[in-house]
């Protein structure tokens, strides 16, 4: 391969702690507006840049799924009026929670969500 072509097996250079913080906090709140998205492609995109945006990108995921599951429920119940509150419920513990999650990791402080499925342990 020639200097100017890059290898694309080559490892993803890591982040500095600052950009691991933001990208990290920009993954907390993009759930809040597009639900798991960020979260999924901050995961596939940016895992091996760092373990601090690694956690922050594997927790955020975690709690995205756990709220597109709330969501579920309370659409398949919404026939009932308990879904209505089930869905509002879910949105008011999205908006609250990544808004903390997203404060925790600009600080760069290590975020669990309280009420989170880890369906993605490791």
């Amino acid at each position: 391969m020639s200097e100017t072509t890059p290898n694309p097996y080559q490892t993803p250079t890591p982040f500095s702690p600052s950009d691991e913080k933001l990208w990290a906090m920009l993954v907390h709140l993009g759930g809040i507006f597009f639900h798991f998205l960020p979260a999924l492609i901050g995961y596939l995109v940016l895992r091996d840049r760092g373990p601090f945006v690694r956690e922050h990108t594997r927790t955020a995921l975690n709690f995205q799924l756990t709220v597109l599951l709330g969501y579920v429920v309370g659409l398949f119940t919404l026939w009932l009026f308990v879904g209505a509150i089930i869905i509002l419920a879910v949105a008011v513990l999205d908006i609250v929670f990544s808004i903390i999650a997203a404060v925790a990791a600009n600080r760069g402080e290590w975020y669990t969500y309280p009420v989170a499925v880890k369906f993605i342990s490791a």
